[in-house]
């Protein structure tokens, strides 16, 4: 079984491992840069060969490992400056993924502030093709939304949609976030449930386009669009669905990571621990 969760790159980016290791971790994701603005700091070869060092000797796979695009880009925006930056940023992650030997970049797949589904779509389809002509063996992810006003990819005959005209295929997979797909009305209560939202998806999607799943419980109600992660088992989706997706996924051979919250409730140590748990 392939567990993790998000974990920092505080001090330097070869601390992630070390962040894992602690948490015990065989999997795990990072932001390669500061989240939460537009300027990424540029890689030196001692942070790429630190980084790549301690990864082989964590023994953890590093088709278990995965980045994460920073908050800002809007890759569906219709603001010509916006979304240019959008791109661009998409593009460099692409690259410093490649450089670090992280095989998958999860993204957002943005909002099109009010123009309509179809407008927002061709601009994501557009800015997802660009960087998929980076040449690297970087895997871009499609992550569902929650369904929130005037974003796009929350139903999974979009996403299929969306999937379908990505060029070249081999450059783009998808990461299944549970707390997304039930707050955007996919019922993850029960194994019967389970079983018939991954049949949907397996539908418009497909199950060999998946390669991460982001396992969170949902403090909002099933359909509520509210994107707001809880701890697992303690949410919405409940003990028993979450380990009906722990089951599913594991036999599947997906690798699983975490972005629960940290408070007084709990940390990432229980969390992963609730996991092994219910597996």
């Amino acid at each position: 079984m392939q567990i993790g969760c998000h974990v920092s790159i505080s001090g330097s980016i070869d601390k992630s491992v070390d962040n894992a290791l602690e948490r015990k971790c065989t999997a795990f994701q990072i932001f390669t840069r500061n989240p939460r603005g537009w300027h990424a700091k540029e890689l030196t070869d001692s942070d790429i060969e630190n980084f790549k060092t301690k990864l082989k000797a964590s023994k953890i796979d590093r088709f278990a490992t995965c980045a994460h695009m920073p908050y800002l880009p809007n890759l569906s925006s219709p603001k010509a400056d916006g979304y240019e930056k959008s791109v661009n940023s998409l593009i460099e992650e692409v690259e410093r993924c490649g450089k670090l030997g992280i095989p998958y970049l999860v993204t957002h797949l943005g909002s099109h502030l009010g123009t309509g589904e179809n407008d927002g779509m061709k601009r994501l389809v557009q800015a997802l093709n660009k960087a998929g002509q980076v040449k690297n063996d970087v895997t871009i992810l499609l992550e569902n939304t929650a369904g929130q006003k005037n974003s796009v990819g929350a139903d999974f005959k979009q996403l299929g949609e969306i999937f379908k005209q990505l060029k070249p295929s081999k450059k783009f997979g998808v990461c299944f976030d549970t707390c997304h797909a039930f707050v955007s009305g996919y019922d993850l209560r029960t194994d019967k449930e389970v079983e018939k939202t991954f049949d949907e998806f397996e539908k418009f999607v497909g199950m060999g386009n998946l390669k991460i799943l982001h396992l969170n419980d949902a403090k909002g109600e099933l359909g509520c669009n509210l994107d707001r992660h809880y701890h697992i088992g303690l949410g919405n989706i409940g003990e028993k669905g979450m380990a009906a997706v722990i089951k599913f996924i594991v036999k599947k051979k997906i690798p699983i990571i975490l972005e629960t919250p940290i408070d007084d409730t709990r940390d990432d140590f229980e969390n992963i621990r609730i996991v092994k748990e219910l597996a």
